[in-house]
């Protein structure tokens, strides 16, 4: 995998428990930068590409009602518990 160099400025604090942790787990800072900014993308990618999945649900009329959604949280954990609206 290629990878490129990137620069960033982050607070004293946390540039000291990256340090800390990059001591604690024998990985180097930048391992662990990138590791975090990894996760970070990947959970932003996935947040926002469902944000546009449910407005084009909703553009397309296929919203699911309060009521129902409410219905089907009050049966959470009874005995007629119900499948999710569609």
């Amino acid at each position: 995998m290629m990878t490129e160099i990137l620069s960033v400025r982050i607070d004293t604090d946390t540039k000291k428990r990256l340090d800390a942790l990059s001591k604690r787990s024998m990985r180097s800072k930048s391992f662990r930068a990138a590791e975090a900014i990894t996760a970070y993308v990947e959970s932003e990618e996935w947040q926002l590409g469902e944000l546009q999945t449910g407005i084009s649900e909703l553009d397309a009329k296929r919203e699911v009602s309060h009521k129902n959604v409410s219905k089907w949280l009050d049966s959470w954990g009874t005995r007629g518990e119900t499948e999710a609206p569609r």
